[in-house]
Formats: C-alpha cells, structure tokens, sequence
C-alpha cells in the first residue's frame, strides 16, 4: 500500500475551515505535536509488522490529532474531518453518521479508546470506492485496440473491390 498522506498545510486549511463553521480559538498550540501526529502513521507504515491497512494508518493519525491537541481549539473536529479525507483520498469512503462518530472522537481525545480498538471499530465501516479500472482489465482492452487496427488493415476498404 502506497497511501496518499495528509500535509501540514491541508490539516491547517481543515483546521481553519472547522472554525469557521463552528467557531472557536485559533492557532497552533504545538508545531511539534501537529507534526508529530502526521508523522504517526507514516513511521507505522515505516515499520510495522505486518504492515498497517487503512484502518490502522487513520486511526493512528486521528488518535495523534485528537489525544496530542495540537491546536488552541477545535482538536477533535480536525481530527474528525482530517481522518475521513485521509480515508477518501485513499480509494475508501467512511460509512458512518457524525452521531457515531462523534462519541469516538470524544474517547480517543481523553484516553478511553486506543488507536487499535479505534482502527478496529473504522474497520467495519469502511467501503471501498474504486474509482478507476482494475489495471488488467484496462491491460486487456487496450491489447484488443492495436488487434483490430491491424485485422482492419489486413481487410481491403469497402467499395474497392478485392
């Protein structure tokens, strides 16, 4: 798995727009701690054994964002909305209502729920989105193409004879 990671400057982009729509206090409490908390499922993938799903890597990214409380205000919002972009920009979409959502969030930012149990719980949620081809089917139909040009070619034209 070759996942699409979140930026710094998105989680901010997300951070801000979280205050916008529900207000609260802004700024970066902790530079380290956000970096930190990006950094989490990029050293998972880095290291784990055996290596994490996608489950596991957005849990542990949501878990960094909401326990570490990098920012002054809206901590488990962005964590909340950062996690779910992480999830769609990486070919799956989360099946689940803010009111689902919303408790677990809470439980991770106080310690109740581990990023494990967090990654089991996204796990049965989780609904692949395939938003291309699977590469040898689009293999198989771009071999047929150069097959009739050149069945077409080998055929005299119509009206002509032959």
């Amino acid at each position: 798995m070759v996942p699409i990671w979140i930026d710094y400057f998105l989680v901010l982009a997300i951070h801000d727009r979280q205050l916008a729509e529900h207000g609260g206090a802004e700024g970066v409490r902790d530079e380290v701690l956000l970096e930190s908390a990006l950094a989490r499922p990029q050293q998972m993938l880095a290291y784990a054994e055996p290596e994490p799903d996608l489950a596991e890597l957005a849990a542990s990214l949501a878990h960094g964002l909401a326990r570490k409380h990098p920012f002054v205000d809206g901590n488990k919002r962005t964590a909340a909305v950062v996690c779910e972009t992480f999830i769609e920009l990486n070919g799956a979409r989360l099946d689940a209502e803010d009111a689902e959502l919303f408790p677990r969030f809470l439980a991770l930012a106080d310690g109740r729920l581990s990023a494990p149990d967090f990654a089991a719980w996204l796990r049965g949620r989780l609904r692949t989105q395939r938003v291309q081809e699977e590469a040898p089917r689009y293999r198989a139909k771009a071999a047929v193409k150069p097959a009739r040009r050149a069945a077409r070619a080998a055929s005299p034209a119509p009206g002509r004879g032959g």
